[in-house]
């Protein structure tokens, strides 16, 4: 339970030798946020999501989804506004509610956003591979399609973006503008063509009636709140639009991981708030808007693709549409597939500072400013990930795994406004605890609908991070070696750091004087 002070934490995030740059304003900050929330939910997990768990009301579980993300991101604008440095959850674990569970939702993000960029760059390959159709050239199945041994495309995409966040947040920050403005101006026109191909029909029933699953004796693709008896156990209905909201919360994941950018924001107490409430108020209304579009155009019966968007516009007979909105898919995925692994590795960054990982991966580059061991690390992992698992098994692995970070942030305002009423805060998020008690009751609610599969797994993941922490963390942090005040309350670990911090500047001032 011991805790790592704010005051520390801050200045850790200073060190020469492992400080990242503040380049990004609130506009460059939202277009980043949007630019990876902005893509897999519209263009790949809508259509998997409707035809396999709500029908039509996957515009339903959007709106739930963006309900509880709202909620969650006003506990996540406190944290970010009053420590901005990187780290996410992990790094509001480690100050408000002890390291072990730091470590796990440490642990957790990675799961989170590995699985999520390997997801959508499962997405990203069978768009590009739809797109590269229309000029008559045919990747062969073998290597691209969801069947294939090794997504080849996949994997290339991965370490290319690799390459490209090794070069620095600014190169990242220009490439991702350029491409959530393509990607936005393809959605508009998506939405302006399918718009006149809309077919009632398809709306009706606008809830499809609840089926059973397990039926063929696989019990593991129940929800666990269904296989626990406390829900139904079924799909579609009213279980599947809650099966389906927790499938596709992972789209609103951008307010996550734009907090764990934090450290690279301009003025982050103001710039922050502005770039996650717009995030999250844009991304909600495109949502539930390309949902309903796209399950008029066609029976979601037959959207069960990694490219529902385009497969819609070609059964209206919009075949002239397909490469404006191909060109905008294939632009959007990218930029989340980028936006996630810069994310993924700003937590690892976090965690090998306080050397909960080791130190060694927390070098970040003098020139560019980037931590290039920890990205090409992360990067070839999530390249590997995606080479071998299918996208709907990577999905459901990001989206628990986010899930259960946004349950510990929420948990850990109401905590460290007990336990540091004085700590002056950027933003203050309202109705404490109200707001988070019910972001919390909705987090759970959409995890609990999650297939058993994907818990069971999520729990060989977790006990692989303890084993980790237990072997290596618990000895090597710097709060266990007592580089930090260990077991002090957060209080006295930020007076501690002060005084040293005092020290240090009287000794640099010495010899100065001296002469």
């Amino acid at each position: 339970m011991r805790t790592k002070s704010i005051e520390a934490t801050i200045e850790d995030a200073a060190s020469p030798e492992t400080r990242l740059s503040r380049a990004l304003g609130p506009l460059q900050l939202t277009l980043m946020g949007i630019g990876v929330t902005i893509g897999a939910g519209i263009f790949v997990l809508t259509g998997t999501a409707a035809a396999n768990y709500a029908g039509p009301s996957i515009a339903v579980s959007y709106a739930i989804g963006a309900l509880a993300s709202a909620l969650v991101a006003l506990c996540y604008m406190e944290f970010a506004s009053t420590v901005p440095v990187a780290g996410s959850a992990y790094t509001f674990a480690y100050v408000s509610l002890g390291e072990l569970v730091a470590w796990l939702i440490g642990w957790d993000l990675i799961l989170d956003m590995t699985m999520g960029a390997g997801a959508v760059a499962s997405g990203w390959s069978q768009y590009v591979t739809d797109f590269l159709a229309t000029f008559g050239i045919h990747i062969p199945a073998s290597v691209s399609g969801p069947d294939a041994a090794v997504n080849v495309p996949a994997v290339l995409v991965i370490l290319v973006l690799t390459a490209v966040l090794a070069s620095g947040v600014r190169t990242t920050s220009r490439i991702n503008t350029a491409m959530t403005v393509v990607k936005l101006a393809a959605i508009v026109v998506f939405l302006a063509i399918g718009v006149t191909h809309v077919d009632t029909a398809n709306w009706s029933p606008f809830i499809p009636a609840s089926q059973p699953v397990g039926d063929d004796g696989d019990m593991w693709q129940q929800p666990l709140l269904g296989w626990a008896g406390l829900g139904a156990d079924a799909t579609f209905g009213m279980a599947g639009i809650l099966t389906g909201g927790a499938i596709v919360f992972g789209a609103y994941s951008g307010f996550d991981i734009m907090a764990s950018n934090a450290e690279e924001a301009k003025r982050p107490q103001r710039t922050l708030p502005i770039a996650l409430l717009s995030t999250v108020a844009v991304c909600a209304v495109l949502y539930v808007a390309v949902a309903l579009t796209v399950t008029g155009m066609q029976h979601y019966t037959k959207l069960d693709n990694a490219a529902p968007i385009t497969g819609a516009l070609k059964a209206a007979g919009a075949d002239w549409a397909v490469r404006i909105v191909g060109i905008g898919a294939i632009c959007g995925l990218t930029t989340v597939v980028m936006i996630m692994l810069l994310g993924q590795s700003r937590v690892f960054l976090a965690m090998s500072r306080d050397r909960l990982l080791p130190e060694w991966f927390s070098h970040v580059h003098p020139v560019t400013r980037s931590p290039r061991r920890i990205t090409w690390t992360l990067g070839l992992l999530v390249a590997f990930m995606t080479a071998v698992l299918p996208i709907g098994d990577l999905a459901e692995l990001g989206n628990i795994g986010m899930l259960t970070s946004f349950i510990v942030v929420c948990a850990g305002v109401v905590h460290l406004r007990r336990s540091r009423p004085d700590l002056r805060r950027g933003f203050r998020t309202p109705w404490v605890p109200v707001v988070p008690a019910v972001a919390v009751l909705l987090c759970l609610l959409l995890v609990g609908n999650l297939p058993l599969i994907t818990w069971a797994r999520f729990l060989v993941w977790m006990a692989a991070g303890l084993l980790i922490y237990l072997c290596w963390g618990r000895r090597h942090s710097k709060v266990a070696t007592g580089e930090l005040a260990s077991g002090a309350t957060p209080r006295e670990a930020g007076e501690r750091a002060k005084e040293e911090a005092g020290e240090r500047e009287a000794g640099g001032r010495a010899p100065s004087s001296a002469s």
